[in-house]
């Protein structure tokens, strides 16, 4: 059912106006990559051919994601994802992709090395929330600005409490369940 759900709202988010919608907003093109960074990929389940993951898959999973997120929010790359065909396939796809290793590590982790790769992740998605939320100025120029009504900087900081906010706390949530998991566990073996 949630694998479903998963694969209609990546059909939603691909396939509506919301992609030509977003290369003119800065808040539509955060749901839009909220949705297929995070989301989605919760909702697929994806999983890792491997029973065990250890550290270095940990760190590999927690590593691509926060890299792919933050090479896309650079403004060369950020602006030709926008501004081109080819580059907006290029980030999707790489937003998709990570997401789905992300979650995919986290899965075969266990409770707590979930926990601590989702923590990870929490801890880079509202730290570079806060970072475009709180620029002094457009970081994308005046192309990120349109649909909604406001200018480029008041998207950009809508969009960067998005970000923090929202993003952070999506991750937040799940590490605190997974981590309630492992202390949960943890007492039953005490008991």
């Amino acid at each position: 059912m949630l694998r479903a759900l998963g694969l209609i709202l990546l059909a939603a988010l691909w396939l509506s106006p919301l992609p030509e919608l977003a290369a003119g907003s800065m808040v539509l093109h955060m749901v839009l990559h909220l949705g297929v960074t995070a989301v989605v990929p919760a909702l697929l389940m994806p999983t890792l051919p491997v029973r065990a993951v250890g550290a270095v898959w940990l760190l590999l999973g927690a590593l691509v994601e926060m890299l792919v997120v933050w090479a896309w929010h650079l403004p060369a790359l950020h602006l030709w994802g926008r501004l081109t065909t080819i580059g907006f396939v290029f980030e999707q796809t790489s937003f998709f992709a990570a997401g789905m290793l992300l979650w995919a590590v986290v899965r075969a982790a266990g409770a707590f090395g979930g926990a601590v790769v989702l923590m990870a992740t929490t801890m880079h998605m509202t730290l570079l929330g806060a970072l475009i939320g709180l620029s002094p100025r457009p970081l994308w120029g005046e192309i990120c600005a349109g649909h909604l009504g406001m200018t480029a900087l008041q998207e950009q900081q809508l969009a960067g409490v998005l970000m923090a906010g929202g993003g952070g706390a999506l991750y937040l949530v799940a590490a605190l369940t997974r981590l309630g998991h492992a202390v949960r566990g943890q007492q039953e073996e005490w008991a």
